[in-house]
Formats: C-alpha cells, structure tokens, sequence
C-alpha cells in the first residue's frame, strides 16, 4: 500500500537524502569540495561524479534508510536527488520479498549434442526437430512468474523477425545492428537477423531514458563502420532517427521488433555456410574507436564445443545469467552454449542484478543452477553489497562452476566469496578463473573441472627485475591465479619483443592461434594487420605459462577494465585538454586498483594553473560532464595538479604509469622541492625497468648465438665421428661426451635423479621417455651409462646427412603411419631385444611446441610383454622451454631428469595369464603416470591437440 508523506517529513526526507548523498560523493571522491554545495538538482553524474555502481549504492542506503523499496527503474532512471525524492514519496514499504521456492522444471535429458551443425541456424534447427517444446530460455522475476521460451518459440519468433527484415531488403550478409535489452525481443531479433542471411551487430542499449541522444551518438562510429541500414531498437530511440540518419548514411530504417514481427511477407531461408560471418562483436570500448570481431559459425562452434569439453555441459545444466547479451560472455559463453546443450538458460537483465545482486543467488537456488559467470568486479560486489540477512535459506550447492573472467580476476576475491558462501553450500571447487578475449571468440584458456583454484606466489623483486615467475611462500609475494591450460586445439605461447618464444615461467606477451580465432576487424585492414604475426594473433596481455597453464600479470595496452568494461584513455586526455584552464597534453587518464573493492578506479590528473577554489569546482564539473558525455560514466576522482605534475616522456607521450605511481604514492601536491626530486626519482625508476627488458633482451640474443656457435663446433665433430669412426664404442663415447660438452659450455645444469634405478646387469632393457625437444636424445646420450638404440620416425633416413650417422650408432627407423609395415617394424624390434640390444622409445612418437604430454604409443610396452625385458621409465622436465618445437632461439635453462624403477613385464597383473595385451596396456599406464608426475608438464590424453 502506498504511503502519504506531506509536509515537513517531506523537508525532512529531503534532508536526509541530501546527506546521505553528501556521505557518499565525500566517500567516493576523498577530494570533493566541503564548499561545494549538493542542491535537490545537482546531476549526480555530471556534477557529484557518480557513476551507476555509486548510484546503486546510494540508492540501496537510501532503500536502508527509509525501508522502502525504491521501483527499479529509478535505478536506470534518477539523475538528480529530486528524482530520488520522487522516487521515495511513490515508494512502496516494506522491499518486495525474492521468491525463494525451489521451482523444479522437468526435462527429459537429451543424450546428444548437434555435433554435425555447422551453423548458428542448424543448430537450433537440429534442437527443434529433437525435442521442439524444451524450454530453452527462462526470464527472471521476482515472484517466479517470468516468461519461457521454448526451442520452437525461439524458431517461431526470430523467423518473424526474418520475414520483416527480408520485406525492408536485407542484403545477404549485410550486418543488422540490434540495440536492445536483455529481454524477449533480443532473442527473437539475434536468429531472426541469422535466419534472414544478414550479420548481427549487438550494440549495448541505453542506460537511461533521457540520455538516449548522447548514447546514440556515441554508436555512430559503430554503425558507420558496419554501414549497417537497418537498426532494431525499442520504440523510443525512433524519436532519434532523423539525426542517426543525418550521421549515418548507410541506416535506412530504425524498427521496433514488433514492426518486424508484423510483416506479411513469405520468408525465404538463404543457404549458410560453416565460414559465412556469425555475427560482429565490436569491442566493449568506450572510446578508441570500438573494433568490430568478425566471427564466423566454425568460429563459435569451436569455442562452444571446446568450452562444453572441459566443463562437461549437458542438457542438465541450468545456466543462470544477468551479463549483458551484447558482450561475448553473456552471448556466447551463457545464451549460445546454453542452446547448444540443451540447457536451461534463466536470464535476468544486468540493472536487476546491480540494484539487488542477492537475485542471481537466489535464481541459482531457486532454478538449480549449474552454471554461471561474472567479471571479478560482481562476485566482489556480491560481497560488499548482500547482508547475511537477505541470504537466509540460501542453498548454492548446486553450483559447479562459477566462471570468473572478462577482466584482472583477484585472488583475495575469489578467497573470500569462497569463504562467505561456502556456508551456503557454495563449493570451493566450483571457482574457475578462466581467460579469454573477444578475438578468439570468448574462452581461450579454462582450468580442469571440479579443481579449486591455483594460485602462483611469486618473488615481487625477481619478477619486477627480470620478468621471472620464482615462486615463494610469502605473503608479501605477487599474486597471480591460473586461467587453466588452452582450450582442446586452441594454442597460447608468449613471446618477447621480436617474438621468440619464451621459456616457461617467464613474462612476456601473449599470442594465441586456433579454431576459434577471428579473421580480423571488420573494414578494418591497418588493426587487421597489427593484429597478426604469421598465424599468432596478438591479445594485448602480458602473461607467463606454468605447468602448460596461463598466468595473466597485466595488459600491455593501457586499457582501464572499470566494471567489466573497457575504456582508452587517450581520447578522454584529448577532451580534458581541452577545457578552458587546463594545459593541453597535460592530462594523464589511468587505472588505479581499489583495495577495498578489487575493482579498477578510472582516475583524471589533470593540470592547470588555478588555485581559486571556486575556479577548480567549475573545473571538476566540466570534466565530470565530458567524461559522461564521452565514455557513458564519471571518473572515480578527478585530481587538480599544478603544473609540471603529468609525466611525460622525452618524445611527448603521457607516461601514465608514473603518472599513477605518484598519484598512489601520495605525491601530487606536495612541497615543490621534494615534488621535483620526486618526479626525477620516478623518472630514473621508471627508466631503469625499460633498460632492464632491452638488457634482458639483448642478453638472450646473445646466449642464443653462443649456444649455436657452440653447436655449430660440436656437431661436425659428432657427424665426422659417427659417420667414419669403424668402432661403434668409439662413436658412442664421442657422441657421449660431446653432449655432455654442449651443456657445460651453455651453463646447462642437468639434475639427475634415481640413477640407482638404471639396470647394472648387462640384460638388455626399454626405456620409455617423454618428447617436448629436439635436445632429448642429447640428454639421454650424455647422462645415461649405457648404449642403446634410438627408434626414431621413418623420415629421418630419406637424406644422407641425417641416415647414416644415424644408421651407425644403430638407430633403428619405423614406419608411423603405414599399420602394416610398422607391425613387421615390431617383430624386428622384438629380435633385436632377444639378441641383446637396449631400445629407446619416445612413447608420444613425436612433439610439438605445445606443453603437455600426449597420449603414448603401445609398440614399446607390447615388446616388453612379448620379451619380458622390462620398462625403464625416464621423465625428462625444462628441454621444451631451452629449444621449443616451431622455433630455433635457444634460451638458457636447466633441465632435470628422473629415472624410475624397473616395471617388469613378469611382474604385471593381467586379466588372463600370458596375456601380452593387458599387460601391455598396464605397462602403458604405470610408465605414462610416473612421466605423467614428474615431467612438470599437462596431460593432454584427454584433449584433442595433436
């Protein structure tokens, strides 16, 4: 029932409200004016510099307050405390109550997944033919009565859609832009452009009502790369058409789904292919010139399928979201893989989430969730804005997999909404920092299910000095947390300023390659290029592998991530400077981490010669009202410097890193003279980090050229010896210690363990050892005791210069693809062992640049069996990381070798006695675990790399 108030409890609500704002803005800004008056009309964005998370917060104090619940629209909607004081004195007491009722819905498990679709279209088509009534999309509301949309509805109402945008003239492949909510319409609006042959183009809707020119003038950048004609909107932005027609030539028609939806027209489905474009995502850039991600169907088939793998999805999941569907992780990552296995997906708009985040809690408890995502910043929110007394009751037990990417993920957050929530069933397992970008559709790398996350602590002074990922104990360490190994045929390497790969644990940039990868930005030929090195594509992150997964430490663009969103800053300094009473090019926009919430601050130093008071206020409003304007959000805190206080480096370019050290340091505004020695300092230091990177640079250019002048001196020595020497011994004990001499001369330790495990008797023996370099077989020859023959590939003995040097230390060559011959190659072997000869078998067969060991080959244990002469199993860890697959720079390094105990043949378990088969396989397996263990590296037996 609605509540009266007149009078003076209206002055007295107004009151309060105006502190409560006053509480805030001082909280939010440390630097805002005491004499800076908030009046009933002061905007709260432009003015007071509160962006929607601190309006979120300033409306749920005031709900706190005055114990009503404000409407929801009033979060999207106030811009003023006049508006909050409107919202109040309409309000409704007490909050409206979250259902909390477990609403099972019934669904018989589909069994298969559309593995042959090779489009978007087919694969609904493919759902709608299996089981056309499943409920495929759930629409969140409070009191459970939200609406359902089946596989058949979804079909139904996108080839609506289709009719009426095949009735306007859609080319084929003609991008479609769509600026629309997370509701119905989307949904229908997304496969109906797909079904007419045109290309989606998602574009974030408006926050609010009135600011809808400004946000539409923001996306012509969008709309004029795209040349898109049409523009599916809501009915209001229609009053904004003529002037969207003024700066976008191309655009035609701005229509409402329903408009489409009432098209008569007889709807004609163009032929798909698995390469036509899937649909555009243009960057979550406020500025910069948003680029637009071409993505085809074979794209996101790839990465849907790659993802599902690892998280074994299923028509039993349930997928609840409140992620925006116009940014990859909603669309792809949530809605499109939900469709794909048949999982339920319960959506609720991102607005519902940030005025009241208990909702997705509770939509997990309440449908069972499974499945679910967010950027660091929500699970951070999740903890700073639910009181334990809106999480009575709560069951989270059903969540396996709490997805945590699209920005820097905080190892203290994930500890403690672990901690928080796992009184409410939450599982620690069930946290997965996961990384991704939108150029290889959205995952790239994931951790293994049902693991609780990994977390590096790493040396601060090492890595800050020499980019090396040492790891410590201390809790003063860095802190950077695994994104897990490379999706299922998708492949990360990091490389250094001219691209060499770089050896495990040590910082560089990451490229990635694989089936998910975009082809470039669309009509955009110059970033297209930027993009690419050969097949590698550029993510703009800094990175370090460790045991084959990623570590993300840091963005090399400088990116502000503020809310799941990305803002440049160059155009924002660009604007600022020029506001009258401020120097132009000295305006430093950055990020700066929020130690209490987790979350990326965008901060605005700026300098100018005013010390009045009143000056520097009408300053602050200025920038607060560009900055709205120009990225959709206020800065976290604007700072007025004096002069000289913007770093810049020789050749004019703000150096915004030093600029935010002295900014987190404390430094701005302090005396002159210390001030000027502090930017000196900051100078020198930040000089110091540079030389050390072309040092270190230049330090591996170096030992990569002494390393192969050092082989270029040995290897002769080895060719002329093997090849012409008439004793084997001699040859063997030349090979031997010319190994041995590589290493010395290259300062590469090798450790070796369980020696006491190698065979002194003079029986013959197998070993099987793992395979990551081309530097394996001269390890083995320089540390092992005794001779043996290598089994290598059948290429090898195609040219002169490799067969016989070979050839004449017995190394015997076999057929791999050919089943036929290799199994004579097999008896011969099994001769060769009962005459007395020791074989070395590298069990995966060959190697390949990307960490991990692959799964083993049987001929080695299927000898054993046969002979009874047992399996030496040798794991050899760090030769991958000196000299990788694909590359010829050497890096410096050390390697470590572990011998393991004798599995003998005679001592192996079978189903049936004598079965050479079974035990074949056990010996397989025994050996493959001990490498498994100590070779440092993935198992990648269960993933599709080869």
């Amino acid at each position: 029932m609605q509540t009266r108030i007149e009078g003076d409890q209206k002055t007295e609500f107004l009151d309060k409200l105006l502190q409560l704002t006053r509480s805030l803005v001082t909280e939010v800004h440390p630097n805002f004016p005491e004499s800076q008056k908030i009046k009933i009309d002061s905007n709260l964005e432009k003015e007071l510099g509160l962006d929607s998370l601190a309006r979120v917060q300033l409306i749920s104090r005031i709900e706190s307050e005055f114990n009503f619940a404000l409407p929801e629209r009033t979060f999207a909607e106030a811009e003023s405390p006049r508006d909050l004081l409107r919202a109040l004195l309409s309000a409704k007491s007490p909050k409206s109550v979250l259902t909390k009722q477990v609403q099972f819905i019934e669904l018989e498990e589909s069994k298969t997944t559309p593995d042959d679709a090779e489009t978007l279209v087919e694969v609904l088509q493919w759902h709608v033919r299996n089981h056309h009534n499943r409920p495929l999309i759930q629409m969140y509301q409070d009191d459970g009565k939200g609406r359902s949309i089946s596989y058949q509805q979804l079909l139904d109402g996108a080839t609506q859609v289709a009719s009426g945008l095949q009735q306007l003239g859609l080319p084929t492949a003609e991008p479609v832009a769509i600026m629309l909510p997370s509701d119905v319409d989307y949904f229908y609006s997304f496969f109906g452009v797909l079904l007419a042959g045109g290309i989606p183009v998602p574009i974030y809707p408006p926050a609010r009502p009135s600011q809808l020119e400004d946000h539409m003038r923001r996306h012509v950048h969008i709309l004029n790369n795209c040349m898109s004609s049409i523009l599916i909107t809501v009915n209001e932005a229609k009053a904004v058409a003529t002037l969207l027609r003024v700066q976008v030539p191309s655009l035609q028609h701005v229509v409402t789904v329903a408009e489409l939806q009432e098209s008569t027209n007889k709807f004609v489905p163009p032929a798909l292919s698995a390469d036509d474009t899937a649909f555009i995502q243009y960057t979550s850039g406020s500025t910069g010139h948003p680029k637009g991600v071409v993505l085809s169907h074979k794209n996101l088939l790839a990465n849907i399928r790659a993802m599902g793998k690892v998280v074994k999805a299923s028509s039993n999941d349930v997928f609840v979201s409140w992620l925006p569907l116009y940014h990859d992780m909603g669309l792809i990552g949530a809605w499109l893989g939900s469709m794909y296995y048949a999982a339920l997906f319960v959506v609720m708009s991102p607005l519902s989430f940030l005025a009241r985040p208990e909702r997705w809690l509770w939509a997990i408890h309440r449908y069972r969730g499974t499945l679910a995502a967010s950027p660091n910043f929500g699970y951070e929110y999740c903890l700073r804005r639910i009181k334990d007394d809106d999480l009575k009751s709560l069951d989270l037990s059903s969540w396996r997999a709490a997805f945590n990417g699209a920005e820097a993920v905080s190892p203290e957050t994930m500890k403690n909404f672990i901690h928080r929530f796992s009184h409410y069933g939450f599982k620690q397992s069930a946290m997965m920092p996961v990384y991704g970008l939108a150029e290889s559709s959205v995952g790239l790398a994931f951790p293994p299910l049902n693991r609780e996350p990994i977390v590096d602590y790493v040396d601060r002074k090492i890595f800050m000095l020499s980019g090396k990922a040492t790891q410590v104990t201390s809790e003063n360490a860095l802190k950077f947390p695994s994104s897990g190994p490379p999706l299922a045929k998708h492949q990360v390497r990091i490389v250094d300023q001219a691209n060499h790969e770089l050896p495990e644990r040590q910082e560089g940039r990451l490229q990635f390659r694989g089936p998910s990868s975009t082809s470039g930005y669309y009509r955009d030929n110059e970033k297209t290029q930027a993009l690419f090195t050969d097949d590698w594509l550029d993510s703009g992150d800094f990175a370090y592998m460790g045991n084959g997964e990623v570590y993300i430490t840091g963005r090399i663009k400088d990116i502000i991530i503020r809310a799941g969103r990305n803002i440049y800053p160059h155009e924002l300094e660009e604007a600022v400077g020029n506001v009258e009473g401020i120097r132009n090019g000295r305006v430093a926009v950055f990020g700066s981490v929020d130690k209490k919430s987790a979350t990326e601050k965008l901060i605005v130093l700026a300098e100018t010669r005013s010390t009045n008071q009143i000056e520097l206020e009408k300053l602050r409003t200025k920038i607060n009202t560009l900055a709205v304007d120009l990225i959709g959000s206020a800065p976290d805190e604007i700072v007025l410097a004096p002069p000289n206080t913007v770093l810049k480096t020789s050749s004019g370019k703000i150096r915004r890193a030093a600029s935010r050290e002295i900014y987190e340091n404390g430094q701005i505004g302090k005396a002159s003279a210390t001030f000027l020695w502090q930017i000196t300092r900051l100078s020198v230091s930040s000089i110091v980090p540079q030389l050390r990177r072309s040092l270190r640079y230049i330090k591996s250019w170096l030992f990569a050229t002494y390393a192969w002048c050092s082989y270029a001196i040995l290897a002769p020595i080895v060719w002329l010896s093997a090849t012409f020497l008439p004793i084997f011994s001699w040859r063997w004990a030349i090979m031997s210690a010319c190994s041995r001499m590589l290493a010395k001369v290259t300062r590469t330790k090798i450790n070796i363990r369980g020696m006491k495990n190698f065979p002194k008797d003079k029986g013959p023996f197998i070993i099987v050892s793992n395979h990551s370099s081309f530097l394996d077989s001269y390890v083995l020859v320089a540390v092992l005791p005794e001779t043996f023959c290598f089994i290598a590939k059948k290429e090898l003995a195609q040219k002169f210069i490799t067969r016989k040097p070979l050839e004449n230390i017995h190394t015997k060559f076999v057929e791999r693809f050919d089943i036929s011959k290799s199994v004579n190659e097999t008896h011969t072997l099994t001769k060769l062992i009962k005459e007395g000869e020791n074989l070395l078998f590298f069990a995966e067969g060959t190697f390949t640049r990307v960490p991990g060991l692959r799964p083993f080959h049987l001929g080695a244990f299927t000898i054993s069996a046969e002979t009874g002469v047992p399996i030496i199993p040798i794991a050899i860890r760090g030769t991958r990381s000196i000299l990788r697959s694909d590359s010829w720079f050497p890096h410096f390094g050390s390697i470590d070798v572990e011998i393991g105990k004798a599995i003998d043949p005679k001592e192996t378990e079978s189903i049936v006695e004598d079965d050479a088969w079974h035990k074949a396989v056990n010996m397989r397996d025994k050996t493959r675990a001990f490498i498994l263990h100590h070779c440092g590296e993935p198992d990648l037996s269960q993933d599709s790399y080869l």
